[in-house]
């Protein structure tokens, strides 16, 4: 059973569980979310689903037909940043974090593999990134958070208190995502899950605009053959030798 901590030494002060920055990163489908959302439940924090921003972007591309053979207008994707508003909230009733663009809820809608094809490329763009991370840091000001994505610990929060970087096998990511998708009722096929993760995994490691990189301060986690349980368990344990290293 996971026991809340009070509070926490990180360096020469007193820092409360409440006030903790959790910076998750990894590649795809490899459980950041399910694994930020239990820390975040555990520990009494706000949940931050930064790939759900960028793939409420790709939404936006996607019905304001900004692409063009095959080809995201960048330019004009850039001009109309100001128009997209994206919100990240929890549902009291579904007990589940919602993304909404613009005042409608997207949150089926962005897990689909067409909406995922493009998330990698618009994440890609400098100005998206930018507004992306001022918007990611504004949500945490003056409060408590476990974020995940692909650059939370090296761009965005570079002084998070812990950082993990959630590796898995990409056969088992897709998996998973093909379980979720299916799960939901959208359409999916595997093979055409796995090779969105392969060439999701290649843009992301290679963009130059905040690739997929480990932080050196980082704490590495195999989740391939863990479920949600042991992960928390190695994370209590995670967070016990963080209180030590700062008593």
């Amino acid at each position: 059973m996971f026991r809340k901590l009070a509070s926490l030494h990180f360096g020469k002060q007193m820092k409360k569980t409440e006030d903790l920055v959790i910076a998750i990163d990894g590649h795809s489908s490899g459980g950041k979310s399910t694994f930020a959302k239990a820390i975040a439940e555990k520990l009494g924090l706000t949940y931050v689903d930064s790939g759900a921003m960028y793939r409420a972007v790709a939404l936006y591309v996607l019905e304001n037909e900004l692409i063009i053979d095959d080809r995201i207008r960048k330019e004009e994707l850039v001009k109309q940043l100001g128009r997209i508003e994206i919100k990240i909230g929890f549902n009291d009733q579904k007990k589940i974090y919602e993304t909404w663009l613009n005042g409608r809820n997207i949150e089926d809608v962005i897990r689909g593999v067409e909406v995922s094809k493009w998330a990698s490329t618009v994440s890609a763009i400098p100005e998206v990134r930018t507004a992306m991370v001022n918007l990611q840091r504004k949500i945490s000001e003056n409060r408590g958070v476990v974020m995940d994505g692909r650059d939370i610990g090296t761009v965005v929060f570079p002084r998070a208190d812990i950082k993990i970087f959630l590796t898995a096998n990409p056969d088992i990511r897709a998996q998973r995502r093909y379980d979720e998708m299916i799960e939901k009722g959208l359409p999916a096929s595997y093979e055409e899950v796995l090779e969105n993760i392969m060439l999701r995994d290649h843009q992301d490691s290679t963009r130059e605009a905040s690739p997929l990189t480990r932080a050196d301060d980082a704490v590495d986690l195999d989740n391939s053959e863990m479920t949600v349980e042991k992960q928390m368990e190695w994370f209590e344990r995670l967070l016990e030798s963080k209180k030590q290293e700062n008593l």
